[in-house]
């Protein structure tokens, strides 16, 4: 198994750290996965990277990543900077993404060789469900797209917080997790409003020609077990994937305590996806 760290400058102050894993045993011509984490969320979270290993085990080249504004900085696993959590936006996010494939593609990035750029596939967890949709669909090379309990709806904003911000210019979510208060601003409110059709990604997926795959948790959020089914029901051709017992994070925990048989099933569905079995 090789893992190893990289950090792409992105100009404006902002980077992009991320890891890489590959198992160059598994053998030549492995396919690319980008791993996209969901909102307050980041590369180190819990299970991620005991993911990132098992789909590299299975002969995937799995990068995971921190998007330059989700609040985590160089300690790459603390809400340090708040300020660039509060003007993160999908617009913002697609562009890291355009800038990692730009980076992988000119060499920039340099992954190992068993890796092959003519198979590229993105994966996102809850919001980052969102991004591997938008992202996908604007990128004819991009093969297959995997949503781990994926949004269906890019405004995930209630209407106590669109007030809080239209008076205010912010407003905050609590993260039970860490005990802060993260900072939303209008710029986040208006990149959703002012794209709606954009960010369709009910009309995105039924357009794409990439195969699109969803793995849900039977217990996650009512909303995106809803979401799931709207996503299938938008595109006939999706690949449905049912998590029994699942929840938000398919029952794992942070800090990582050791892996469950419903995140095990998510890793070997998205394997058999990606890999055609």
């Amino acid at each position: 198994m090789q893992r190893e760290a990289f950090a792409l400058s992105l100009g404006e102050g902002l980077t992009l750290r991320g890891n890489w894993h590959a198992d160059p045993s598994a053998g030549a011509g492995q396919p690319i996965l980008l791993f996209c984490h969901g909102f307050k969320g980041f590369k180190d979270w819990g299970s991620f990277p005991y993911v990132a290993d098992e789909l590299a085990k299975r002969g995937i080249v799995t990068l995971r990543f921190n998007f330059s504004c989700n609040g985590v900085g160089e300690s790459e696993s603390e809400f340090d900077e708040l300020e660039k959590f509060g003007i993160n936006t999908y617009a913002r996010e697609i562009a890291d993404l355009n800038a990692l494939w730009e980076a992988i593609r000119s060499g920039k990035l340099v992954l190992p060789a068993c890796a092959d750029t003519n198979k590229l596939f993105v994966l996102g967890h809850s919001k980052g469900g969102a991004d591997a949709i938008l992202f996908g669909a604007g990128h004819p090379e991009v093969a297959g797209i995997i949503t781990w309990n994926g949004v269906a709806d890019v405004n995930l904003f209630d209407e106590a917080l669109r007030s809080q911000i239209a008076q205010n210019g912010i407003g905050y979510i609590s993260n039970a997790r860490t005990g802060q208060d993260m900072p939303v601003t209008r710029v986040v409110i208006e990149d959703v409003d002012q794209n709606r059709e954009a960010y369709d990604l009910l009309r995105k997926v039924a357009e794409m020609n990439q195969r699109l795959c969803i793995i849900q948790g039977r217990k996650d959020f009512a909303r995106l077990v809803k979401g799931a089914e709207r996503l299938k029901q938008a595109d006939e051709d999706a690949v449905l994937h049912w998590i029994e017992e699942g929840d938000h994070t398919f029952n794992a925990r942070h800090p990582f305590a050791g892996t469950t048989p419903q995140l095990e099933e998510a890793i070997r569905l998205t394997a058999d996806f990606v890999l055609r079995r």
